[in-house]
């Protein structure tokens, strides 16, 4: 059970702290809108009793979706992920998730532990476990980061794709979603163009075939790892500064929960080479994203903790757009 401490009486009657310091922040505090939910009745229907595998499943996104996945019922999950630690953790979790719902469910959960760039050992996998539902997760995905690592970000993101797409064409895969983002459009950054060839490649093979084979944008996803949100939240705990890039930055944002229920609908209703987007509201700046994660700890803005700019990061914008001209 999680603990926390409260401050001293004196501390309390003299306003030196705020009662709100106590109590645990919620991601829709944050979202400035009401959460999206999706029709997981239709997800049940074209999940239950098939095998579904998922790249990046120790991820926020991947536990995520294996999470809702195993509710749906399939007859198999694969986790296929990179990092033996994140896997182990969504092992427990999962298992843990089935002990507390229904402990008699038939799905067999089967954790991978692969890179989506070695083709040999993807073949492997899906000859073994011939999945019908691929949900494609795994990515590099901070923006600076791979502007100083390009061919990580091509071998990872396009190639990993490629090699994903081409297996599931051959071991007759009957629905293809892949988890994209906003910064596709009209790219400026290593990640995004990475990400748009993705998007083309699972495109093409949607359109060649007819199947659902689709890809979903997202926006930024809050309280995902390595996201704004707990990044902001450390930069809190440490006493401040809170840094902003710029102050008129903004980003279309999400929680992780809408973020699965779109990429499950996606599966459900995604035709050809789809793009689907979230409706997802009006874009948030980051500047009062920070002071609202500041006043919701507890704290006054300026006064206790401050807010700097440090400048726009190579491949940044400013502003993301959902769609571009052509679209």
């Amino acid at each position: 059970m999680p603990s926390k401490s409260v401050p001293g009486m004196y501390e309390l009657l003299s306003n030196q702290v705020s009662i709100s310091r106590i109590r645990k922040i919620e991601i829709e505090d944050l979202l400035r809108r009401e959460p999206v939910k999706g029709d997981m009745a239709r997800v049940q229907q074209i999940i239950a009793g098939k095998r579904v595998l998922v790249t990046g499943a120790g991820g926020s996104i991947g536990t995520e979706l294996c999470l809702q996945i195993a509710r749906c019922n399939p007859a198999q999950l694969i986790a296929v992920g990179h990092g033996e630690n994140s896997l182990f953790s969504l092992s427990y979790k999962v298992s843990k998730a089935k002990a507390e719902t229904d402990g008699a469910s038939p799905y067999d959960l089967r954790v991978v532990v692969a890179d989506i760039r070695d083709k040999p050992r993807l073949e492997s996998i899906f000859s073994h476990y011939q999945p019908q539902i691929v949900f494609h997760a795994a990515a590099h995905k901070h923006v600076p980061l791979m502007e100083n690592n390009v061919e990580d970000a091509v071998t990872n993101n396009v190639l990993g794709t490629r090699n994903l797409v081409e297996l599931s064409l051959q071991h007759d895969v009957e629905c293809f979603v892949l988890i994209s983002t906003d910064k596709v459009v009209d790219p400026i950054s290593v990640m995004g163009a990475t990400k748009r060839i993705a998007e083309l490649i699972v495109q093409a093979a949607g359109l060649k075939t007819g199947r659902p084979y689709v890809s979903v944008r997202f926006g930024n996803v809050l309280g995902s790892r390595g996201s704004v949100v707990p990044f902001f939240s450390q930069q809190i705990a440490d006493g401040g500064p809170v840094t902003v890039t710029h102050p008129d930055v903004e980003r279309y944002f999400m929680t992780i929960p809408e973020a699965v229920h779109l990429v499950l609908q996606a599966a459900a209703l995604g035709k050809g080479g789809n793009i689907m987007v979230l409706e997802m509201g009006q874009p948030v700046k980051i500047v009062d994203l920070a002071r609202d994660l500041i006043e919701l700890s507890g704290f006054r803005v300026d006064e206790e903790i401050k807010i700097t700019f440090t400048g726009l990061r190579p491949g940044e914008k400013l502003k993301e757009v959902l769609y571009g001209d052509d679209e």
